[in-house]
């Protein structure tokens, strides 16, 4: 009996080391540089990458996705109409991929086609919520195409000025400023109004971020610049029309969007004029454009929640060359540069026992989503909620190195301005001004080290 525990014995501790080491590499896994979305990581390094759903959804899950998909692609057209009627009569595009090219970024010019940026509008003040002001006969968001027979509300004007600089060796880089001009006015416009320019951002991972606990974006925020390293960022808290209170924003340049799902509603409604549950109400009402049609709201619930949903579990590519030496050396000077005190390499979202793709992911996002203080070079001088004039919500910078292949030739920052990573950089001020200057003055093959770094991510 004795000798039977004793081998007993040995067999049990050797079954608690295999556990053991099946533990301890578990993290190893689960904490891959490569997965940057967690388990909603795809490997897919083609024009096509930032489309995919997560991995192993459900047989109905990957069903609403789908449905979703289509209906983000689907063009619509003026009302009535037997099939996708109601656009208009004012709007920006007709089509949700019309401005998210590819789910990626779009381009930076405002009237075409495939046009991708548009303008906020607001007047000084705040409203009952705290949010911008609307600009009397504008709302808070300017249309610059109209239907056939309507009157679009304005030409947005985009003229640039190039200058060229050095790095203190040598190396020139150029950076360009915009203007913007508004001509073709439907109506006077107040005195004073203040304009803001908002490229389309990638559209996968959103899930994810909006997964990550309200308490861990708030545990990053240091307002008073508490342990004096600079860098002072704070959430923004706004007023979400969904649920009808003050929630924290997460989505947009300024973090003035609290939900994916309030995101999609007011981009149907603002973007291509069509009114839904969220949004009900046309964003010609009370302006000659108006079509008086009593056919809102316009989009069918099942379609806006399908669109949420696919925005929703839209995967994040893997990282690339996670163990070459020129981007290990890129990756330590993104760190020396205090780069990742505001774009947070790794976060974990909150368990969600409803849908567990979502739940208690690790995931490398590279951002803190507070919004900061970018200096006045990229103010747009607007206040959004509690976001300044001169703040914007940290990009994140998964999914950066393809911005090139999915949305050739890539654009970067809230306007599009940044022609490259080296140009979004060097635009960098405010909270952010150390961090540029550190990247300024490395050595040539230090700088490209650091971006090699960025383009892997």
């Amino acid at each position: 009996m004795k000798k039977l525990s004793v081998i007993g014995a040995l067999v049990l501790l050797v079954l608690l080391l295999a556990k053991c080491q099946k533990a301890a590499q578990f993290p190893a896994d689960k904490y891959d540089e490569r997965l940057s979305g967690g388990d909603a990581t795809v490997f897919d390094i083609t024009s096509h990458s930032f489309g995919n759903m997560f991995p192993g959804l459900s047989g109905y899950d990957a069903e609403v996705h789908g449905l979703g998909d289509a209906a983000f692609s689907k063009i619509f057209v003026t009302a009535p109409a037997p099939i996708n009627p109601g656009l208009g009569t004012i709007f920006n595009n007709n089509s949700c991929i019309s401005c998210h090219h590819n789910d990626g970024i779009g381009l930076p010019t405002a009237g075409e086609s495939n046009s991708s940026l548009l303008m906020r509008i607001s007047i000084p003040g705040t409203d009952e919520h705290g949010g911008p002001l609307a600009a009397p006969g504008y709302d808070l968001q300017l249309q610059d195409k109209a239907v056939f027979g309507k009157t679009p509300e304005c030409k947005v004007n985009i003229t640039y000025n190039d200058v060229t600089y050095n790095f203190p060796d040598g190396e020139a880089y150029a950076l360009r400023t915009p203007t913007y001009t508004l001509s073709n006015l439907y109506t006077a416009l107040s005195a004073g109004y203040m304009l803001s320019p908002r490229l389309a951002p990638p559209m996968y991972g959103l899930g994810l971020l909006e997964a990550i606990p309200e308490s861990t974006i708030v545990a990053m925020a240091d307002p008073n610049d508490a342990n004096g390293d600079g860098i002072k960022g704070h959430a923004n808290y706004v007023w979400d029309v969904a649920t009808q209170s003050r929630k924290l924003g997460r989505f947009g340049w300024k973090a003035n969007t609290a939900s994916i799902l309030t995101q999609v509603a007011a981009a149907y409604n603002q973007d291509i004029g069509i009114t839904n549950k969220i949004f009900p109400v046309e964003n010609s009402f009370g302006q000659a454009q108006y079509d008086g049609l009593k056919d809102d709201p316009e989009l069918a619930d099942s379609t806006l929640n399908a669109v949420r949903f696919y925005a929703a579990t839209l995967a994040v590519p893997a990282r690339r060359d996670v163990t070459d030496a020129t981007n290990k050396r890129g990756e330590l000077l993104f760190k020396q540069g205090k780069c990742e005190s505001c774009h947070r390499q790794t976060l974990t979202t909150g368990v969600n026992v409803a849908f567990k793709p979502l739940s208690n992911q690790v995931i490398h996002p590279y951002t803190d989503m507070l919004v900061h203080d970018m200096g006045p070079g990229l103010a747009d001088n607007r206040p959004d909620f509690l976001a300044g004039g001169q703040e914007w919500r940290t990009a994140p910078l998964w999914g950066l190195g393809l911005f090139e292949k999915v949305n050739y030739p890539g654009y970067y920052l809230h306007d599009g301005r940044a022609r490259s990573i080296t140009e979004a950089i060097m635009w960098h001020g405010g909270e952010a001004e150390s961090s540029k200057v550190f990247f300024s003055t490395l050595s040539k093959v230090d700088r490209d080290a650091m971006l090699s770094f960025l383009k892997s991510l």
